[in-house]
């Protein structure tokens, strides 16, 4: 990331703030358990809960780093091109995108932490 560039807004479609919201309202039970885990700065930066950016909405967003976090439940096995494409798209606009099954959340909760601390911290040094 340049300097300059950080907290860049990503310009999203106009129809998902409504969407989104809507989706904060309903979070699966392992969103719930990361969102616990990540608000309020516990990892030294900001995460918002479904964030829209571009086309698509993300589960968990980070707007200084471009770090995005996406918790995929059993929807996910069948659009596995779809989520791939997404991510793509994500990542040319410069967004790092984690992606983690339910099940890795639930049985490996401080596996998937280490995973998002360890990409906070390459993401924060990038620009030092």
């Amino acid at each position: 990331m340049e300097s300059g560039k950080r907290n860049r807004i990503i310009p999203y479609h106009p129809k998902l703030k409504s969407y989104a919201r809507e989706l904060r309202k309903k979070s699966t039970f392992p969103e719930v358990l990361l969102w616990m885990k990540i608000k309020g700065k516990a990892l030294g930066v900001e995460f918002h809960r479904q964030v829209p950016i571009l086309d698509y909405i993300v589960d968990f967003y980070c707007h200084e780093i471009f770090l995005a976090i996406e918790i995929d439940g059993e929807y996910h096995q069948f659009k596995k091109q779809y989520d791939k494409h997404r991510s793509e798209r994500l990542e040319l606009e410069g967004v790092k995108v984690l992606r983690f099954k339910n099940e890795e959340v639930l049985e490996e909760f401080e596996n998937v932490i280490d995973t998002i601390k360890f990409y906070v911290d390459l993401r924060l040094n990038k620009d030092s």
